[in-house]
Parts: structure tokens; sequence; C-alpha cells
């Protein structure tokens, strides 16, 4: 008997002999499979269904689909799922199948009416019983939200592979047999999202467990008064409800019976000062998540309750006097459960309370006195925020400088300017609270004096700032040391671009995969013709920020060498903006390298997409054009069509051009693909 492969076996499966995938499976087999699986495949319905149903739902058809999956006869395994449990696959095959379902949308009233029976509880019913996971930390919680931004077939190709452990390649397979019309489309939304170990870790969590749950009446007052009604009135209402409501939230649903007033008592206590979550001082020490979760509460009013009330008032109903800036892509929800208190204190005349709900950061500022008018409060998305990127928040603005509030892991702050990369650097003193005092912030190349557009060796299709490295710019940024106890973790750049986290700077090498921090001397010399780049993005809610020199090139007629350098820059809402710019030879430490092409929402040189390919004219000192074009490590051959027709191997291309040349140009990859240059 011909053994089938597989790529993951679910634990528990190591004593079942392998069976040949093409021969009948008994019902028998399939119930054992049942029994021995069935907390997985309970979880893994569970993490494919619509977030949207809410968790008590949830809970219901997860273990609902699981026992719906036995077959009522003798059923033959298909090849594309093997496994060395055929019992177990097909049993896996049937829950994506039936999960995948409620992630359609609904197209008819047959199908609304049969995903409304389905959804149903089954007997024994217990009235006014609301049943969920425990709630998980705010890595969980980060996870649960991204996975509700995934449609389904992303949705499920995610659960397989973190849960199931399965390849790409199985995955495409099964989703296939599923009926999912674009399975590899759903494999690459899902490892875009992923976030390798540390989600295969959370995703066996207790927060995605429906075999652990925990139950919790609904009010009980409103519940007798409904009992009082007669039995065929609330049978009518139950019907009405199943075929014509709409999938609510954790407190909604088919066959709800949730009191009017329940959303308002769960928002009033995320609102009572009272039980805000205050981390301990040491918390940090003792926690394996160097995240917001392990920042303590400061400041000299973290227990005036009247400030904190006013700032969680603000929160959920921002009055007309309260100026609210969101940074793009981040909620501007009310809390939906006590948020975590950070900072309460006066700073530069001003009380100022920092709040966490394990997705957003809030300010709240309010002048002295707090008699209203002039209230601010800023929303901002840190959702996996570790580390150096959850290392400081911008508490103050004023006078085009900020004061931040740092970690409790930062142990001291210095001062460079990102144009001046042999500078020497400067201490920036902090309050035992951790508050620096005033950073100034970047001065913008558009703030100095204009510059012609056409610096020298800059050809067509290229643009420089010229302004940017003359006198009256500079590009201030500080350097965090962490504590020497915290692997994994070095001096780091962070950068101010006008929103309340500041972004954080590094440095590719290699095949622009490996990013490491930006304070080296290579790094720093890289980030001198970049940096005035970085005003092109203030304000974009930009996470991180790379530069990266991915190609250094021999001119012509023995021109020297010039650097090709990609800047990527990743917002928390998971899109990449990308520049390409030339460094022609002899350029000044602060000359800015020239813009030869870019992309608002690309993969390339990034974590998933590094190769990349571009190309400029260029002007040699004797006057005659080129067309140059470089790629990165992976690119084997250049071609060029349309107004130049040319092909070369190799990942560098000089070839005599006119001006007014227009060329496109592709790449071929060393894994046969072919790869469009950024323009």
């Amino acid at each position: 008997m011909q053994q089938a492969t597989a790529a993951a076996q679910p634990s528990g499966g190591a004593g079942r002999e392998p069976t040949d995938a093409a021969e009948p499976l008994a019902v028998e087999d399939a119930e054992a499979a049942l029994v021995e699986h069935y907390p997985r495949l309970v979880r893994l319905a569970y993490l494919i269904l619509p977030a949207g149903l809410g968790r008590h739902r949830r809970v219901l058809l997860a273990h609902r689909l699981a026992q719906r999956t036995l077959p009522r006869s003798r059923r033959t395994v298909p090849g594309s799922i093997a496994h060395p449990d055929p019992a177990y696959a097909l049993l896996r095959q049937e829950v994506v199948r039936g999960a995948l379902g409620y992630g359609r949308p609904l197209t008819g009233w047959r199908r609304r009416l049969r995903s409304a029976l389905v959804a149903a509880p089954l007997p024994p019913i217990v009235v006014g019983l609301r049943l969920f996971p425990p709630a998980g930390g705010a890595e969980e919680l980060a996870l649960d939200h991204r996975l509700a931004r995934l449609d389904a077939p992303a949705r499920a190709a995610y659960a397989l592979r973190g849960l199931e452990e399965l390849g790409e390649r199985d995955v495409a397979e099964l989703l296939g047999a599923a009926g999912v019309s674009e399975p590899l489309k759903a494999v690459r939304e899902a490892a875009s999202a992923a976030d390798g170990a540390a989600d295969a870790r959370l995703l066996t969590s207790a927060e995605f467990d429906p075999c652990t749950v925990q139950a919790r009446p609904t009010d009980l007052v409103r519940r007798r008064q409904h009992m009082r009604a007669g039995s065929a009135a609330a049978a009518a209402v139950a019907i009405a409800l199943v075929v014509f409501g709409m999938p609510g939230s954790d407190d909604g649903g088919f066959g709800s019976a949730t009191p009017e007033g329940a959303g308002q008592s769960v928002l009033a206590q995320a609102l009572d000062p009272a039980k805000l979550v205050r981390a301990a001082p040491d918390a940090w020490l003792r926690s394996s998540r160097l995240d917001f979760s392990a920042w303590p509460a400061r400041g000299n009013r973290v227990d005036d309750t009247a400030l904190l009330r006013r700032a969680l008032d603000a929160w959920a109903q921002p009055g007309a006097s309260v100026h609210v800036s969101v940074t793009p892509g981040t909620a501007q929800t009310p809390p939906t459960a006590s948020p975590q208190l950070l900072f309460a204190g006066d700073v530069d005349g001003a009380a100022v309370v920092l709040m966490y709900d394990g997705m957003r950061i809030v300010r709240y500022a309010e002048p002295d006195g707090g008699n209203g008018g002039g209230e601010a409060l800023d929303f901002a998305r840190v959702d996996g925020a570790w580390g150096s990127s959850a290392s400081a928040v911008v508490i103050d603005r004023s006078d085009s400088n900020a004061r931040y509030l740092t970690a409790p892991w930062v142990t001291g702050v210095q001062l460079r300017d990102l144009l001046k990369p042999d500078a020497s650097v400067h201490e920036v003193k902090r309050s035992v609270e951790g508050v620096t005092g005033p950073v100034p912030g970047p001065v913008p190349a558009s703030a100095a004096a204009s510059a012609s557009a056409s610096a020298a060796g800059a050809g067509a299709g290229a643009t420089s700032d010229g302004a940017c490295g003359t006198a009256g710019v500079s590009w201030p940024v500080m350097q965090l040391t962490p504590h020497s106890g915290l692997p994994g973790l070095q001096p780091f750049l962070l950068t101010d671009l006008g929103d309340l986290t500041p972004v954080h700077l590094t440095y590719a090498t290699g095949d622009g995969t490996q990013q490491g921090e930006a304070t080296g001397q290579q790094a720093l010399a890289s980030w001198a013709h970049s940096a005035c780049r970085l005003d092109s993005v203030r304000g974009e809610g930009v996470r991180s920020v790379s530069t990266w020199d991915f190609a250094d090139q021999q001119l012509p007629e023995g021109g020297g060498s010039a650097s090709w350098l990609c800047t990527r820059a990743d917002t928390w809402a998971g899109t990449g903006h990308v520049l390409i710019q030339f460094l022609p030879p002899g350029a000044a430490a602060a000359t800015p390298a020239s813009v030869v092409a870019g992309s608002q929402d690309s993969r390339a040189c990034g974590r998933y997409s590094p190769d990349v390919l571009s190309g400029a004219l260029w002007k040699a000192p004797s006057g005659r054009w080129y067309l140059l074009a470089a790629g990165s490590a992976g690119v084997q051959s250049i071609s060029a069509t349309g107004g130049l027709q040319h092909s070369q191997n190799g990942r560098m291309l000089a070839v005599p051009a006119q001006r007014s040349t227009h060329a496109q140009l592709s790449a071929g990859l060393s894994d046969g693909s072919t790869l469009p240059a950024l323009r």
C-alpha cells in the first residue's frame, strides 16, 4: 500500500496507520477521526468564520460545522488532500468548505434562509446564555483584528498555514477542493498578513479555542420580563429573528435576546476611570512582550479621576470644542473594554492623558484648568507594535518641537542630524517619568530656498531637491538606547513624521530582506542621501522606513561608480510606498539622490518581494546620453523595448540613448519569472 505524503499531521494522530488515499473511507473511520481531532477541527472552523458573526455565534457555528462533517456513507478521499490520516483530511476539507460559506455574501432568500437556519443553535437550548472563548492579551486582539480584515478564503489560508502547518501548495489545493475560485490569491493575501512563528503560537491560544468557553447570562431582569409573554408570541418572535435578522455582534445575532442597554452597560464600564488598566512599574521586566501593554502608568495626575473621566468621555463622544486628528487607517470608535492608562500629567501648560486599547494609542490634551474649550484628541494605530516601534509616543508639540514619553526599557536618548552622518550626537534630557525635553522636528527642504532640479549628473526622468542639504535644512532624529538586558534590541533611530508615534528608520542589506538598525556608518551615509525624501510621507501613518543600496554601477566613459537606492515606507495599515533613487559619483554627504521611480502601493524592496528593477537616462561628462538600468541580486538579465531595443545578461545595463528616449524595461529573475521596472 502506497503511503500518501503529508505536509503536517495534527497532534494526537501519530499512532494512526496511514491508509491509501484512493480507498473508500468507512463512516466508522470518520467517526474515530472526529472524536480524536474534534477540538482541532472546531478551532479551525472558528478561525475561518467571519468575526462579524460575534464570538457567541462563532462558537456555536464552529461546533455545528465540525459535527456536520461526518459522511453518511463510504466516501473516497480526493488525492489533492492526501494526508497520513485520510479520515482527518476529509473532515478538515468539509470544515473548511462549510466555514467558507459564511464568508460569501448572500445572493438570494434561499441561501439566506438556509444560512439562518443552520446558524440557529440546536437543542438543548439554554435561554439567555452567551458563550465565548476566554479573552487573550493585546497580541491575540491584534491577530483577531487582522483576521477580521481578511476575506473568507484568505482567512482559511491563514488558519491552514498557521494551525495545520501546511505549505502554500497544499493550502491552495485544499482551498480549491473546498470551492475557492482563486486559491493562490487567498494564499498570497494570507502570507502578506502573517507574522511567522508568533502567529502560529497565537492561533493555538485559548482566545481561539471554542472548546474552552466562558458562559455568561444576558440581562436576567429583561429575560424574566420576556418569559412572562406567551409561548406562542415568543416562538413567533424567534422565527422572525431567524428568518429576517442580520448577523450581529458579540451581543446579538440570530435568535439573540440582547437587552437594549447591554451595549451601553459595556461602554459605561469601559469609560469608568476606576477600571482603567494600570501595569506595574516593573511589568516590562517580567513580561515576554515589549509592547505598550508593558508600559506603567506615569505622570503626576494618574489619580486625577476628573481628568481621566473627561479624557474617556471625549474618546467616546468628542464635543464640538474638541479638535480630533486621526492617523490614516485608524478607527475612531469608542473603547470596547477598559483601556490601559499610560500617562496622565501636566506638560507645557496642558493636561495630557495617553491611553492604549491594544490597537490604538489615544492622546487627550486640554489647557490648564480643564474649563472646556481647546481640547485635542488624537488617534494612532499601533497594532503589532513591538520593541523599537513601541518605544516612544509624542506627548506634546509646540514651536516645531516635540516631547516624547519613552518606554521604560529605554535607558538613553540622543539627538543626531541625519544629514550629517559624521557629526557627533547630543544627549536629550528626560524626566524621571521618561518624558524628554523639547526635541526639534525636521526642517523639510520646502522650508529652505529652492534650487535647480537638475543637479550635476542627474539626467532626464530624475528629480533632485537641491535645497535639501543647504544651510538651514536639517533632519534631527532620536537615537534610543535600550536596556542592555534585552536580547535582540540594539540602539535604533526614530524620526517625527507628524503622527503620535515616531517612525523607525532601518537599513537593509544583502538581498533586501534583512532589516538592520540604521546606526552604523554605512547606514548613516546612505540615509544622508535619502533623509529629505521622508517629507513625502509625512502624516501618512508610517510605521517604519528602510533604505537599501541595492546596486552599485560602473558608468560608461569612466564616469565612476553610481549607487541605486530603494527607500520603502511601510504604514500601520500594511501599504508600502517606494522610491527608487539614483546617486551619481562624487555626491557630497548630504546631497539628495535623484528620484527616478516611485510607487504608492508596492511590495518592491520589502520582505515578501525584495526584487526591484529601475532605470534612468544619464548624461555623461562628454555630453552623450545613456540609458542606465540596475536590478537587485535576483535579476539575471535586463531587456529594453519600445524606443530602444536591447537585451543584456546580468543585473546592470548601460546603452547609448537620446534624451527623448522612452523605453520599457523588464528583467528576468533567477526563478524564471519576469519583473517589470518601477516607473
